[in-house]
């Protein structure tokens, strides 16, 4: 089932890009990476919809930069919109955020590690946007089938799954792309993010680290795996950004890693 958001379908024969900045940090990093990420996007013949969070909740220190907060952090994402007329994608982490994040956000994100929590999945999905839903690092794919129903028994069937890594002992991630072929049974678009799945969770000791050199052979695997869309975290200079940085990609990077994951995309949709 593809997926009608503004003039475009995800999940049909253009490939789907959702990128941008971990969190919100100021609102030139935001535009400087929108502005770049979409004349990439429109150059190469993909859909690109803004990727970025206003909290990040889920820190390995309490000391750890999350975000504006949801009052800021959506004040500045619905510029980011109005600008460049780019659909948002970002997350909620509490039922009572997801009316006020439908305000601005085209698509709701549901976290990997709340992925499971059901009055989360119910209100994001009584929003009528778009839901994409996480696959927690400690789930099998083929269980992401009963989260998919409880946004479905809630009266909402626009529904996104995206595979990020499953835990490997400590501090580490792999990427089984047999994950791919068994979510897209279950009808909706399926997401490959590419950079949460190179993180080291905890490795650093008080924050996550990461090793982004690998993101792009885990993209290109995923396209060659059937995956309908690609998620990214790109900034300008993730070795200054404040959370997330070891696995982001640099602005200056992403046209060519895009271009080759659209060429395979490509073949694999004509095959």
């Amino acid at each position: 089932m593809s997926l009608k958001l503004n003039n475009f379908e995800i999940g049909g024969n253009r490939l789907t890009i959702l990128a941008g900045p971990c969190a919100v940090e100021s609102l030139d990093i935001m535009r400087e990476t929108a502005e770049g990420l979409k004349k990439i996007t429109e150059k190469l013949n993909i859909n690109y919809v803004f990727k970025c969070s206003y909290d990040k909740a889920n820190r390995s220190s309490i000391n750890s930069y999350r975000g504006l907060g949801i009052k800021k952090g959506l004040e500045y994402l619905s510029v980011i919109k109005k600008e460049f007329d780019l659909p948002i994608v970002t997350d909620i982490h509490t039922p009572e955020q997801a009316d006020i994040v439908a305000e601005v956000a085209d698509i709701i994100q549901i976290p990997a590690f709340l992925c499971r929590q059901t009055d989360l999945l119910v209100a994001a999905a009584k929003t009528g946007k778009i839901v994409n839903i996480k696959k927690g690092q400690f789930l099998a794919p083929a269980q992401m089938k009963s989260l998919i129903k409880k946004v479905e028994d809630s009266g909402n069937k626009k529904i996104m799954v995206t595979d990020r890594g499953v835990t490997f002992g400590y501090n580490n991630l792999v990427s089984d792309y047999r994950a791919i072929p068994i979510m897209k049974k279950f009808g909706y678009p399926v997401v490959f993010d590419a950079t949460h799945s190179v993180q080291m969770p905890g490795s650093n000791g008080d924050s996550t680290g990461g090793d982004r050199k690998f993101v792009p052979v885990l993209a290109k695997c995923a396209m060659a795996a059937g995956a309908d869309v690609l998620f990214f975290e790109v900034h300008p200079n993730p070795d200054k950004a404040l959370c997330d940085g070891p696995n982001m990609l640099f602005l200056k990077d992403a046209e060519k890693i895009f271009a080759k994951c659209n060429e395979i995309f490509k073949v694999v949709r004509n095959d």
